[in-house]
């Protein structure tokens, strides 16, 4: 898990011709991987992106954030109208991460740490720090609650514990979606018509009514559940479950019956390290997500000495999508809102780029050319208008 969020892309198309711009923008983050120093040596490049569906017109998005020492910004999602980006800011002291490396832990104090989320106008650059208002945490990420522009879901360190909120888009108003418990929560998501929530505390997947009330446990008998998210139908809900390090896609219908497993990783841990250098945590969560349509499930799973993007339906039937070079590793796909395309990260010749494939016809194109010791990561898709839901 990694709990949010320098380099220079260079465009892939000929100069000389203008930038198509009827593409949506990708967002992403870039780093440094190479770094002596451990992780927050090369987290502290971290610098959001943006860069056209078909690799032109690579541009820096918000870089006056990160000019504090220790510093650095994440691309972390978008507005329903895809006007506006979710940047994460952070920032940490060297006397923290020092402590951090040597005990090989995080330690989050109000001290060491300070995460926030910015709404930044693609068009303007200007940035709204949304958590800084009626301030509840030093640690806080946010997103964008469907079927309505005017809220924003809130994920915030409290006293130590992760705790899901609800407030309104200019951060304040904000309620606490978990009241009634003091279990560390993460992976808030919501149903895309905004009634029901999904998340897991304690590693343990529950389902409630947007308020917090009417609170399900979805019961697999699995120790390690995490990061639920609903079907575009609210049918479903998908998740990984099993042992920490060796779990699997499930579904589970809205009213937590039916749960069923529908693809194995074949012994993929799950999670994708963004370094090249040894790094205490291990890495970012590499988690299943739903088609555009809802119908399958985008997933990736080991393969001999890769991990390949693999398509599985809901009654369990699979398509591989990717067969490459010995030691390539995929991660985080992203379908595109028309289901025609499939935004994701590939690490090859040693590098991580961003690649979009067109299913139709398995065409690749890749949107960075970063040279080694440099990675891409963290990619998402623009909403397009008349797309978001």
């Amino acid at each position: 898990m990694f709990l949010l969020f320098h380099a220079i892309a260079c465009c892939l198309s000929n100069p000389v011709d203008p930038p198509d711009n009827s593409l949506p923008w990708i967002g992403y983050t870039e780093l440094q991987t190479n770094l002596p120093g451990g992780r927050h040596a090369n987290v502290k490049t971290m610098r959001a992106r943006l860069v056209r569906a078909d690799g032109s017109a690579g541009r820096p998005l918000a870089d006056e954030l990160a000019m504090e020492p220790d510093s650095w910004t994440q691309f972390a999602g978008w507005s329903p109208e895809g006007t506006l980006a979710v940047i994460g800011r952070g920032w940490q002291s060297p006397e923290n991460a020092k402590w951090e490396e040597e005990h090989e832990s995080f330690r989050h104090t109000p001290e060491g740490w300070l995460l926030d989320s910015y709404l930044v106008d693609i068009a303007t650059g200007q940035a709204i720090n949304v958590t800084a208002v009626e301030r509840v945490s030093f640690y806080n990420s946010v997103f964008f609650w469907p079927s309505d522009p005017t809220k924003l879901g809130l994920t915030a360190l409290v006293n130590g514990t992760s705790k899901p909120f609800l407030m309104d888009r200019d951060g304040r108003n904000k309620t606490d979606l978990n009241r009634n418990s003091l279990g560390f929560v993460y992976g808030l998501n919501s149903s895309r018509d905004g009634r029901r929530i999904a998340y897991h505390e304690n590693y343990q997947v529950f389902l409630a009514d947007a308020d917090g009330s009417n609170r399900i446990h979805v019961q697999t008998g699995n120790p390690f559940n995490f990061c639920p998210t609903w079907s575009p139908d609210g049918e479903w809900v998908l998740f990984v479950s099993g042992e920490h390090y060796n779990c699997h896609p499930h579904l589970v219908r809205s009213d937590g019956t039916g749960l069923k497993k529908i693809a194995d990783r074949g012994g993929y841990r799950g999670v994708v390290e963004f370094l090249d250098v040894f790094d205490f945590h291990g890495g970012s969560s590499d988690i299943p997500v739903w088609s555009a349509d809802g119908k399958s499930v985008f997933y990736t799973a080991q393969v001999d000495q890769n991990v390949e993007l693999f398509q599985v339906t809901l009654a369990g039937e699979t398509v591989r999508l990717t067969t490459t070079a010995s030691g390539t590793l995929h991660y985080h796909p992203q379908p595109s809102a028309n289901g025609l395309q499939l935004l994701y990260g590939s690490k090859r010749a040693g590098v991580r780029q961003v690649f979009v494939k067109t299913l139709a016809d398995q065409s690749e194109v890749r949107l960075t050319d970063l040279a080694t010791g440099r990675g891409a990561m963290w990619p998402h898709w623009q909403p397009r208008p008349g797309t978001a839901k």
